[in-house]
Order: structure tokens, then sequence, then C-alpha cells
């Protein structure tokens, strides 16, 4: 990677980091602290007041990436982290539910996934562009881990405004990043610019190849939500462990995993191996979930399963992206991304509402099935994906990357 690349991909990645890490610290925490606020015995607003932050940001994703297509991306950033920032504060200054419901919303409402992931799409080559996504996502998995162990400290010395404050003082920080790190967008070399026309949202909507890497986030994120329905449990069933104590598997899991991905992902991108390495992590992650489902008593088994589990995840995590921004046009990067980001978003809704659905009714078995049975669909719609050329192999008639025809793809 070159200067520009490494020194974009690590500004972006601290980004992420930073808003990240406020999010996750207020995770482990919030459910308790919300039976000492006005309506927080009500348990639906306490899952509304968690989940509105998504409601919001699904909602948001596909206008600030088309937004960021026309405006740029660092204006839309900064406005996404403002409104972040201000969401926090007010949140901060919530003694009932229904203002921290109020400044989830908010924070919600800056939205800016798509935005950065277009920005760092248009700052990196394709050969090291997962790389790059690589970084963002081992940052976000990293800043959960540090908030699983940080957050009840933190809670005991400063509390839930305190965290909603360092919420928002992360997201001033960020904008700094934006204003002071981060590369100029006139730096962005983008080769295919010159010779793409402009795509509308519905030529992104109808793409085949978008269309079944949307198809993945959404699966992906729809599994996480639903197995930590049942995992926490299953720790402290099988292995005995308080839920204080759970960062203590937790951290070294996460760490271990991003170790062992980095391999998988400097192989598939110096061996040109996107595709195998990519089902491989998929029936990876179909065989943790049946893992999953026979090893509830055991605690060992369920360590390793979640070794696996993270180790899949994060090579997912990082491809999908880079796919993503291989395969739309730059003239509609951020548009595509928006609708990624959106998919993602529902994910995450679908997958707590059918686990926790799935774990009450018919009890944990069925949760796993549910995941082994998605992500087992998914690798059979994965198997018939092309991966997009890079930009050096491509002929001068097919620079649009594989866009929204079938391009230069194999």
């Amino acid at each position: 990677m070159s200067p520009l690349e490494i020194r974009a991909s690590l500004s972006l990645a601290s980004i992420f980091a930073l808003r990240m890490l406020g999010l996750f610290l207020i995770l482990p925490v919030f459910a308790v602290h919300a039976a000492h606020l006005k309506g927080g015995d009500n348990h639906t607003l306490v899952g509304i007041a968690l989940g509105t932050y998504g409601l919001t940001q699904g909602m948001l994703q596909i206008p600030y990436g088309m937004a960021s297509d026309r405006y740029g991306r660092k204006r839309i950033i900064i406005l996404g982290l403002i409104l972040f920032a201000l969401g926090s504060f007010i949140a901060a200054m919530g003694n009932n539910i229904y203002v921290i419901i109020a400044g989830r919303a908010l924070q919600g409402a800056g939205a800016i996934s798509a935005p950065v992931m277009a920005f760092l799409s248009d700052l990196t080559r394709e050969q090291h562009r997962t790389k790059a996504m690589a970084l963002v996502g081992s940052s976000i998995g990293l800043m959960f881990a540090l908030s699983l162990v940080g957050s009840p400290l933190l809670y005991r010395y400063i509390g839930m405004g305190g965290i909603f404050i360092l919420t928002g003082v992360l997201a001033l920080a960020a904008i700094w990043v934006v204003v002071s790190v981060v590369p100029q967008e006139s730096l962005a070399k983008i080769e295919e610019e010159e010779h793409v026309e402009p795509a509308r949202l519905g030529d992104v909507l109808r793409n085949p190849h978008l269309l079944r890497l949307n198809f993945g986030i959404f699966s992906l994120h729809a599994v996480q939500m639903a197995i930590f329905v049942v995992v926490p449990l299953a720790l402290i069933s099988a292995g005995g462990i308080p839920v204080a104590q759970h960062w203590k598997i937790y951290l070294p899991v996460v760490l271990g995993s991003f170790v062992l991905m980095v391999p998988a992902i400097f192989y598939a991108e110096k061996k040109d191996a996107i595709k195998p390495v990519f089902l491989a992590s998929i029936a990876l992650m179909a065989a943790v979930q049946l893992g999953f489902a026979f090893s509830l008593q055991n605690f060992t088994g369920l360590v390793i399963l979640l070794l696996g589990f993270f180790v899949a995840f994060n090579i997912l995590e990082a491809s999908l992206p880079s796919l993503v921004s291989r395969t739309a046009p730059a003239s509609a990067r951020g548009a595509a991304l928006g609708v990624y980001n959106t998919t993602q978003s529902l994910g995450l809704f679908v997958g707590g509402a059918a686990g926790g659905w799935l774990m009450q009714h018919h009890g944990q078995m069925p949760v796993f099935a549910f995941g082994a049975a998605l992500i087992a669909f998914w690798g059979i719609s994965a198997a018939g994906m092309r991966v997009p050329q890079r930009a050096q192999k491509r002929g001068a008639g097919t620079v649009g990357g594989g866009a929204l025809g079938d391009g230069a793809a194999r």
C-alpha cells in the first residue's frame, strides 16, 4: 500500500473506531441503568431505546451515500458526526426513557457508514481495498472487545450520563480526524471515473451482483444478532461464568480471530483468490452454527466455536464491502454502499427479532438451525458470484468494473 492509502485507511478506520466505541460502551450497561429512569421499567421502551439507533441508521444510509456522491464525502461525514454528537449530548441529559430514545434516534441519524466506506474505496486501489476494509472491520471488532472491558468501569465512575458525554466527545474528536488527518478528496485516484456514466439508484437496486452481496451482509448480521440471544446464556450454564466476566472470553477470542484472519485476507489478495476464501468462510460460518446447536453444554467447545465464528465473520465483514465497492461504478459507489449498509441494519433487526422469538417459543437449538439455514442459502447464492477484475486487468472498453453490466467479471 502507498503512504496515501495507509494514511487513508488508518484515519478512516479511526473514525469508525471512535464512533463505534461510543456506541458499544452503552450496550453492556444500559439495560441495568434503565431501571433508574422514568419509564425504564417498560422493557419494550428499553428495547426501543437500544434499537431506534439502528432504525434511523437503516432509513438514512442510502440518502447519505447518495449525498456523498453529489456533495463530497467529507461534508457528509462531518454532518453525520455532528448529528451523532448532538444526539449523545441530548441522551446524556435524559432522566426518562423518552429523552434517551430521542437522543438515540438522533445518534442514528448520523449514518456515516456508507460515505466513509465510499471514501475509503476512493482512496485505495482495488488490489489493496480488502486489506483497507479489513482494517476498518478489525477496528470495529477491537472497539467492541474494549467496550466489554471498559464499560462497567466507566459506568461505575462516571455513570450513564458520563458515558453519553464521552460518546459525544469521541464524535467531535472524529470530526477533527476528518478535517486534519484524512486525505483531501482531490487526492482520490479513481481510474474508472473518466469512463463511467452516472448511475441511478434504481440501477443499483436492480443489479443482481450487488443484490447477492447485499443479501450476504443481511444474512451475516442477522446470524450475529440471533446467536447472541443464546450464547451468553450458554456461557453461564456451561462454564458458570457470570456476565460481568464474559469479557475474559470475548477479548482473547476476538483478538485471536484478528490474528487468524490476516493470512486468509493476504492470501486472497496476493493469489487473487477472493472467491475461494469467501466461500470457505461462509462454509465455516455454517459449520459453526451447527456446532453451536450441539455444544451448548460444552464450555471448551463453545469457546472454540466462538473463535471460528469471529474468524469467519471478520473475513466476510472485510470482503463484502470491498466487493460492493468493486462491483458498483465509481459514480454510484456511495449509493451502492448506502444500500449495503441499509440491508446490514435490517439484518441486525431481523436477526435479533427472529432469535428472540425462536428462543422464547422453541428453545435454543432452533436459533442455530435458523442461522445454519440462512447461511447455507447464502452459500448457494454466493456460489454463482463473479468477482470483478481489477482495474489493471480490464480492457479500456470494460473499465466500469463489473458495475451495472456484466463487465469484465469472472
